[in-house]
């Protein structure tokens, strides 16, 4: 499993923004990278990709899922010590 990689965010202003809509929203969805927009009152919008979007969303729903999250604990933590006892006995096996 791929380890996850955090999108960077890009920052423009609102006028930056409406000069070249194509291309920052086309750069948004291609990079799979949110752009982050000031407007003019100071408040800020984000543009992401649909397919970007749709992961956020599914995210939310397995961390709203207590009994999921729960889940997910345990198996880390059965994963772990499975872990911790191959590297201990990996290490009996080596000759000094």
């Amino acid at each position: 499993m791929p380890a996850y990689k955090k999108p960077r965010l890009r920052h423009i202003d609102i006028k930056q923004f409406r000069e070249s809509l194509r291309r920052n929203a086309g750069q948004s969805v291609l990079e799979k990278s949110p752009l982050k927009v000031k407007r003019e009152n100071g408040e800020y919008f984000v543009v992401l990709s649909a397919e970007e979007w749709e992961s956020e969303q599914a995210t939310m729903e397995v961390l709203n899922d207590t009994e999921l999250v729960r889940q997910i604990g345990v198996a880390l933590g059965v994963h772990a010590a499975e872990k911790s006892k191959r590297r201990s006995s990996a290490g009996r096996g080596r000759s000094k």
